[in-house]
C-alpha cells in the first residue's frame, strides 16, 4: 500500500509540472527514480499486449505491461491536471513573479541531480549536453501561434505536447503555448471540462505515447549516458523560459495595433526578461521561494531514494 502511495505522490507531481508552463513532468520522473520504468511500461503496449488481452488473459496482460504502476501513476497525473488547474490559473494571475522564482528553483536543482546521474564524462556526453541546452534556448525565442480549434490540430496538439511532457526538460505546457492552445486545453478545456477539445488531444497523447516511448526506450537503453546529458541540456535551456522577472508581448498587426483571440483575449507573442531595479520585498520573496524551490527537489530526490 506505501509503495502505490508513493507512486500516486509521484504521479501527482509528474502531473503539476506538466501544468506549469517551462516545467516538464519528465523530469520530476526522472528525479523520482521512474522514468525508465515509466518508458518500459507504456512501451509494452505491443502486439503481445493486444494478444493478451483479446484472449482474456487480463492477469498475464497486467503483468506484462505492468499495469498496477501505470494505473497508480496516471491516477496521480490525472488528479493533479485536474487540482492544480485553476490553482495556477489564480496563481499566475496575482503572483506570477512569486510563482515562477519558485519554478525557477525547481529547475535549476534539477540540472545538478539529473546531471549526476551520468556514469562517465566523455566527448559525446559533453557535445549533447551543449547541443541539448542549444535546442531548449532555441524552442524558448520562438514565437507563439496563434489559437486553433481544428479537431486535426488538437490531434497534433496531443502528440507534440505528451513527447516533450515525457522528456525531461521540455516542457509540454510550454510547447502547447507556442503552438498556441495552452489556455485553450489546460485553462478553459479543462476549468470547463469541454469534451470537444480535450478528447481530440487526449486522443493524440495516446497515440504520441506508445510511439514515442519505443524511440526513447531503445535510445536510453543504448546510449545512455549521452541520453542523460541531453536530457540536462533540455532542463538547462529552459531555465530561460521561467526567469521570474519579465513581461508579457502581445502580438500587434503592422500599424501596431493589438491582434486579439476570438474570445477577446490578446495574443502573447513572447517575453521581455528584465532585472529588477532594486532589492524589495517583492525581490526578497522572490528569492525566498527559488531556495524553496531548490529544497523542494532536494526532498523529491531524497524521497525517491529512501523508497528505492
Amino acid at each position: 500500500m506505501k509503495e502505490y502511495i508513493a507512486l500516486f505522490l509521484k504521479g501527482i507531481g509528474i502531473g503539476a509540472a506538466n501544468v506549469i508552463p517551462g516545467v516538464s513532468g519528465g523530469t520530476i520522473a526522472l528525479i523520482t527514480g521512474i522514468f525508465e520504468k515509466l518508458i518500459h511500461s507504456i512501451k509494452s503496449f505491443d502486439i503481445k499486449a493486444i494478444k493478451l488481452l483479446f484472449a482474456g488473459k487480463f492477469k498475464e496482460f497486467s503483468k506484462h505491461v505492468n499495469l498496477n504502476f501505470l494505473i497508480t501513476v496516471f491516477l496521480g497525473v490525472i488528479f493533479s491536471i485536474l487540482t492544480l488547474a485553476r490553482i495556477l490559473s489564480y496563481l499566475f494571475e496575482h503572483y506570477p513573479v512569486y510563482i515562477w522564482a519558485y519554478f525557477f528553483g525547481l529547475i535549476l536543482a534539477s540540472v545538478y541531480f539529473v546531471g549526476k546521474t551520468i556514469d562517465k564524462v566523455n566527448i559525446p556526453v559533453v557535445v549533447t549536453f551543449i547541443v541539448g541546452t542549444g535546442i531548449a534556448i532555441f524552442i524558448s525565442i520562438l514565437n507563439p501561434a496563434t489559437e486553433n480549434r481544428a479537431i486535426y490540430y488538437l490531434f497534433i496538439c496531443g502528440i507534440v505536447a505528451v513527447c516533450s511532457m515525457i522528456l525531461p526538460g521540455l516542457s509540454g505546457s510550454f510547447v502547447l503555448i507556442l503552438m498556441g492552445n495552452y489556455n485553450l486545453v489546460f485553462i478553459y478545456a479543462v476549468n470547463n471540462f469541454d469534451l470537444k477539445i480535450l478528447v481530440p488531444v487526449v486522443l493524440g497523447a495516446g497515440f504520441g505515447l506508445l510511439a514515442f516511448s519505443h524511440l526513447l526506450s531503445w535510445i536510453f537503453q543504448k546510449f545512455k549516458n549521452e541520453t542523460i546529458a541531453l536530457l540536462t541540456g533540455f532542463i538547462l535551456g529552459s531555465l530561460s523560459i521561467l526567469w521570474p522577472w519579465k513581461k508579457e508581448v502581445f502580438l500587434t498587426d503592422e500599424a501596431g495595433n493589438l491582434l486579439l483571440k476570438k474570445n477577446g483575449d490578446m495574443i502573447i507573442q513572447g517575453y521581455e526578461k528584465y532585472f529588477p531595479e532594486s532589492f524589495n520585498q517583492e525581490v526578497a520573496i522572490a528569492i525566498f521561494l527559488l531556495i524553496i524551490g531548490i529544497f523542494s527537489i532536494w526532498l523529491i530526490e531524497k524521497f525517491a531514494k529512501g523508497k528505492e
